[in-house]
């Protein structure tokens, strides 16, 4: 278990991120389209996994703009935005803001944030996913993991693209 704060108060996670090093567990996401996909049928490129509780925050919709942005820069790298918001949100979200270079899935019909040890235990964002930027290499090992330990905060972009070079 992690203990993270949201706007000072603290906050507590279901478990560990996956460790730098070791193989990221597979999971299936819904896309805006409601089709499922897993990890595994992404192939063997580099992957940014964008996750964060809401694209219906500031930060959060911050995170997946200049992720997508970054993405335009790294055509070989699949950056995926991820949360749980319904599959419907994230197809508004991508629509109004130009999101055309990142992935979104949702994770509302999976145990993806348990999983992964991130999903909030505590406190009324309960069962929404912390934020966390984990960075896989094409045989999906974990390079970088980021918990950013204020929910409130961006994550740091230059350590998450640093773990792509």
């Amino acid at each position: 278990m992690a203990t993270i704060t949201l706007k000072g108060n603290p906050i507590e996670t279901t478990g560990e991120l996956p460790a730098v090093g070791s193989t990221a567990p597979d999971f299936t996401v819904t896309t805006p389209d409601l089709k499922d996909f897993t990890l595994a049928s992404l192939g063997s490129q580099k992957k940014v996994l964008n996750i964060f509780p809401s694209l219906d925050t500031g930060v959060c919709a911050l995170s997946v703009r200049r992720f997508n942005a970054e993405a335009a820069n790294h055509p070989e790298v699949i950056v995926l935005n991820l949360s749980a918001d319904l599959p419907f949100a994230h197809r508004r979200f991508c629509t109004s803001e130009g999101i055309d270079k990142a992935r979104n899935g949702s994770t509302f019909r999976s145990s993806f944030a348990r999983d992964y040890g991130l999903e909030i235990a505590t406190s009324g964002m309960a069962g929404l996913a912390s934020r966390v930027v984990i960075v896989l290499d094409g045989h999906n090992r974990v390079l970088h993991a980021e918990q950013v330990p204020e929910i409130a905060q961006e994550p740091d972009y230059a350590a998450a693209l640093a773990a792509l070079a």
